[in-house]
């Protein structure tokens, strides 16, 4: 009779969330899809984001979905998403469906710069989220200073991690499929009840 072999670890299940005007074909976040199986959570505008809409959508993949629970994975904007959901809807606290999520590269969404696009996301919301996150900053983000992101991180709860000079952390940061990132997102998953 064979030795029991050892079990393979599980797959996490997660939905992405790109940030404005989304994430291109060679974002890490497009890459993880077909490479992890995760979903991308679909947003009917990119360009002019309305944040309740946004909220909205998000709320109905995560009511509809057959996976239960998964982690949220977002970038930049979809930060500020996993936010506002979590202040608003009545499920972010259920543990059923929301396990934890990696949030990198939060913009700051007060810099007197912002494009107009987006100032339908202020006030920023900065409730603690009821659920375990891991932010992920860059020391060079042209979108946000360090020292806010790591007061934002601190605001929602969040275990930061820095990861140096990487920009925004998107496809122009070179990572490719970034798979220090996706060590981040199976760490959550197998170490959150």
């Amino acid at each position: 009779m064979p030795a029991p072999s050892a079990m393979a670890e599980p797959i996490p299940r997660a939905f992405t969330l790109p940030g404005w005007q989304g994430s291109g074909p060679g974002h890490w976040q497009s890459r993880w899809e077909p490479l992890h199986g995760f979903e991308r959570v679909e947003q009917d505008d990119w360009i002019w984001p309305r944040r309740g809409d946004w909220m909205a959508r998000l709320e109905e993949v995560l009511l509809t979905s057959q996976y239960h629970p998964v982690v949220l994975v977002a970038h930049s904007l979809g930060c500020h998403l996993v936010a506002a959901w979590a202040a608003h809807s009545s499920n972010a606290a259920a543990r059923g469906r929301v396990k934890a999520a990696l949030l990198v590269a939060p913009p700051d969404l007060e810099r007197t710069d912002l494009p107009p696009n987006l100032f339908a996301w202020r006030p920023v919301v900065v409730e603690r989220l009821p659920f375990p996150s891991i932010a992920v900053l860059s020391h060079d983000d042209p979108f946000a200073a360090l020292a806010p992101s790591r007061a934002l991180a601190a605001r929602w709860g969040s275990e930061t991690i820095e990861i140096g000079a990487r920009g925004h952390v998107n496809a122009e940061s070179g990572l490719a499929d970034w798979p220090e990132g996706y060590a981040l997102v199976r760490r959550l998953w197998a170490c959150v009840p």
